[in-house]
């Protein structure tokens, strides 16, 4: 099983989001377009309702904790209630490209 389809797994399960967005990015890091090291994530559940940023990504880290030891370098986590989500109106937040570091 690929990496994103593990990771798309555990989250859906355990969120059970209103919406879920996954997307490799690991071109954008220096490593080759088939690597699977670098992920951008988009979350929106119930789990999250009262809940700061730190702890929201607390619960994701702890529900990923197993898949993370499996080479996975990074995780760009923009977590949201549904009412948040709502009031930046769906848009996927944007990515910018690594700016070195050799990851």
């Amino acid at each position: 099983m690929s990496k994103q389809r593990n990771l798309t797994e555990k989250l859906s399960q355990e969120f059970r989001p209103h919406f879920f967005h996954i997307e490799n990015e690991s071109h954008r890091h220096s490593v080759n377009r088939d690597g699977e090291s670098h992920f951008k994530i988009v979350l929106v559940s119930d789990k999250f309702d009262g809940l700061r940023r730190v702890a929201r990504h607390k619960l994701v880290y702890q529900c990923l904790a197993q898949a993370l030891s499996d080479g996975i370098h990074a995780l760009a986590l923009h977590t949201f209630t549904l009412s948040e989500w709502q009031a930046r109106n769906r848009q996927i937040p944007s990515s910018t490209d690594c700016l070195g570091g050799g990851h």
